[in-house]
């Protein structure tokens, strides 16, 4: 009798241990010091399922057969026998524990993802997620990875979802209870009412609608065309621009060409390093590649500078005109422009930061491939978001303001002559003054190349993929625009050589001269 009872209070208190399934969210949230996501996992395959849930599944199934369920009528997976073999425990079990459910997005709370992975899913907003469910699949009490034979999950969508991915949550190195989105081992496959994802793992599963970007390996290839043309020209024309600007100096010395031709001389040795640094890496002389490595990071630094030196010139040319001298100016102009990006590259390659970078690209198709350039041996360096990042946004932003500046001082002068002409009426605008309208627009244009105005839509690249193309056609082709400008500035020499000057307040304006 004794042994009885003591039977039965053995069993009612196993069965009061095992939690309710549907609290073990909470209780894992409540824990401290372990990631949640960790804590769910273990806690339900011990649970308790109290009373019958459409967005639960908690039994026992044989592992010779597939599994197959549905949950709250949106999601659906089927797991292969092969895959329920793999996460049994004792080779005598012939039944594994078989958990679904869903949970709300929101408690997965995102880290950035770590650099190198060309699809990049960056901080989606938790409206992404499909549904705002993540489905949960889980078997056995052994991971479940690098299956043969994929699991598959369906998730339905309605007509206005235009693109998902199929992702899984992966947890960061924070120990933090973060992570990140990955696509790494599931492909995605959608149809009219929804998407199918096949996996080789069991995990956290998700899709991501209309994702960030997804770039495919037929888009990666057309960019890298795209760019190697594209610096070929521009090594090509920044060579016409020097001799061009060189002809200028000679004719009429003036501070304005001078910067103008350090800024072409940095750009070409910009795009020269970074064809050498692409195509010289796959030969194999380390030495030779940290070389390549802190050129291409020196060239970036000088024309970034340079470009900073050109807003400046202009801001002492058109806002601070009267009663400026600088006892030396291009002088200094030149150890400035010169001199701080050599200092930077010089500590950097002490530091030994330069060598081949290999990142892992990823497509759509989750094919791996390594891309190699001579740069810094890891962008995840400080002296890289620094130099690559922070200082072009600092120049970027100086050189915007500098720009509208300019365009205030045109609009006020070609209002004022507007004014003047029509006489206060609604008169008819002449020929001349709309040539000298488009005329603006394009000095505006100009300017906007050789301030580096640009490189700021490197943030359009995270935004879509036809950014990605702008940003990639305007930044390889810049010695072609900085060619056009050159070519400006020649035909106009010519012709204040040959005529005498009209409207001295705008040719001043347009001109950008900074005369001694």
């Amino acid at each position: 009798m004794g042994i009885c009872v003591f039977a039965l209070t053995l069993a009612w208190l196993s069965t009061t241990r095992a939690s309710d399934c549907t609290r073990v969210l909470g209780d894992c949230l409540d824990k401290r010091g372990t990631p949640w996501t960790r804590c769910y996992e273990d806690e339900i395959a011990s649970c308790t399922l109290r009373s019958r849930s459409s967005g639960f599944i908690h039994r026992r199934v044989n592992w010779t057969h597939e599994a197959e369920g549905s949950l709250t009528g949106q999601h659906r997976f089927h797991i292969s026998s092969s895959a329920l073999l793999r996460s049994r425990g004792a080779a005598s079990d012939s039944e594994v524990l078989l958990v679904a459910t869903v949970i709300d997005s929101t408690y997965f709370k995102l880290s950035p993802p770590p650099r190198g992975r060309f699809i990049r899913l960056d901080r989606p907003s938790q409206s992404t997620v499909l549904g705002g469910l993540v489905l949960v699949v889980k078997a056995g009490n052994y991971p479940v990875g690098n299956l043969s034979q994929a699991i598959k999950l369906g998730f339905k969508h309605d007509k206005q979802v235009e693109d998902g991915a199929c992702v899984y949550w992966e947890e960061s190195s924070l120990e933090d209870g973060t992570g990140y989105w990955s696509t790494k081992g599931c492909e995605t496959t959608q149809t009219e009412s929804e998407f199918i994802c096949s996996c080789n793992h069991l995990s956290f599963f998700a899709v991501l609608v209309n994702p960030v970007l997804a770039v495919d390996e037929r888009n990666a290839v057309n960019l890298s065309y795209i760019t190697y043309i594209g610096s070929a020209l521009s090594i090509l024309f920044t060579v016409i621009s020097l001799i061009i600007y060189i002809h200028l100096q000679r004719r009429s010395p003036e501070k304005a060409v001078a910067v103008h031709l350090q800024l072409t001389g940095a750009l070409l040795c910009l795009h020269l390093s970074f064809l050498l640094s692409c195509f010289w890496v796959e030969k194999g002389d380390d030495w030779v590649c940290r070389g390549l490595g802190l050129l291409l990071h020196w060239s970036l630094m000088a024309t970034f500078t340079w470009t900073a030196v050109e807003g400046f010139h202009l801001y002492l040319l058109l806002v601070r005109v009267f009663n400026i001298y600088v006892r030396r100016y291009l002088l200094k102009l030149s150890l400035v422009g010169w001199g701080l990006p050599t200092l930077i590259a010089v500590v950097c390659g002490i530091s030994g930061v330069y060598g081949t970078y290999r990142p892992e690209l990823t497509d759509a198709n989750n094919h791996s491939s390594n891309a190699e350039i001579c740069w810094m041996s890891s962008h995840r360096l400080p002296v890289s978001f620094v130099t690559t990042v922070a200082y072009p946004c600092l120049v970027i932003l100086c050189n915007s303001c500098m720009l509208g500046v300019v365009v205030f001082k045109l609009w006020g002068l070609r209002a004022g002559s507007f004014g003047a002409e029509s006489g206060g009426g609604l008169k008819k605008v002449s020929g001349e003054k709309w040539a000298k309208l488009w005329k603006d627009c394009a000095t505006v244009l100009g300017l906007s190349f050789v301030l580096g105005l640009p490189w700021g839509l490197a943030s359009t690249t995270y935004i879509s993929l036809p950014g990605i193309y702008v940003f990639t056609v305007l930044n390889s082709l810049q010695g072609i625009f900085m060619f056009l400008w050159s070519l400006a500035l020649s035909c106009k020499s010519r012709s204040d050589h040959n005529s005498s000057v009209k409207d001295h307040s705008t040719q001043k304006m347009m001109t950008t001269s900074f005369n001694n």
